[in-house]
């Protein structure tokens, strides 16, 4: 457990810190799935950053460090998906981190595989997991939020089956290519801002992907 101590320093840090949620499932029968990808960001960021993730609080599990030099919260609740509010609400409420300094991080089936956007706030999109964490905002959009792409499934798949396959060998490689870009983008959420993040880290990847298809 972290003392007490600790946390009064980190929730008077200046600059203000960021919480950066991964949305997922515990437990091993989900790790490597397509549903816990907000997790695996998560644990990219903390890889990157020597951010250790060993404390359990308010139903997550955490970890406290800096990215630029911006102090971070990352948490990965142990709530499972559809509860995540459960645990990412009243970690916002302990540390006094505002929604708009809330990063939620979590699976769409919407953007092509491996694509990832930053965006300023909005919608569910139909996710359980983002519906249960608007409640516990007191339905709240004005939080920012990262969507990784899962793609949808071929066929007559159900998407709920779908989103607990694990990844083949080639869309492993593929995807952890891309959580390094998101690192980058959450260094750029962390020392530049929001604005300056969306707009340059989602063109940047726009012109990416446009170089890549013009080869």
């Amino acid at each position: 457990m972290m003392n007490k101590s600790t946390n009064r320093y980190f929730i008077s840090a200046r600059p203000s810190p960021w919480l950066l949620v991964g949305l997922g499932n515990p437990g091993s029968k989900y790790q490597g799935t397509r549903h816990n990808v907000g997790f695996e960001m998560i644990d990219a960021i903390a890889q990157a950053e020597n951010i250790s993730l060993t404390t359990i609080q308010h139903k997550a599990l955490l970890g406290k460090g800096y990215v630029g030099g911006v102090p971070v919260l990352l948490a990965k609740p142990q709530t499972y998906m559809n509860l995540s509010g459960e645990s990412v609400g009243p970690l916002s409420t302990y540390y006094k981190i505002p929604v708009e300094r809330v990063l939620v991080i979590y699976d769409d089936l919407d953007l092509e595989f491996a694509v990832m956007r930053l965006l300023p706030k909005g919608g569910h999109g139909g996710h359980n997991g983002m519906k249960n964490l608007m409640h516990h905002f007191k339905g709240s959009r004005e939080f920012p939020r990262m969507r990784i792409g899962i793609g949808r499934p071929t066929g007559t798949m159900d998407p709920r089956a779908y989103v607990l396959q694990k990844f083949s060998s080639s869309e492993r490689e593929e995807l952890d290519a891309s959580l390094q870009r998101g690192v980058e983008g959450v260094r750029l959420l962390t020392e530049k801002g929001l604005e300056r993040a969306v707009s340059t880290w989602n063109q940047y990847r726009k012109s990416k992907l446009a170089s890549i298809q013009e080869l």
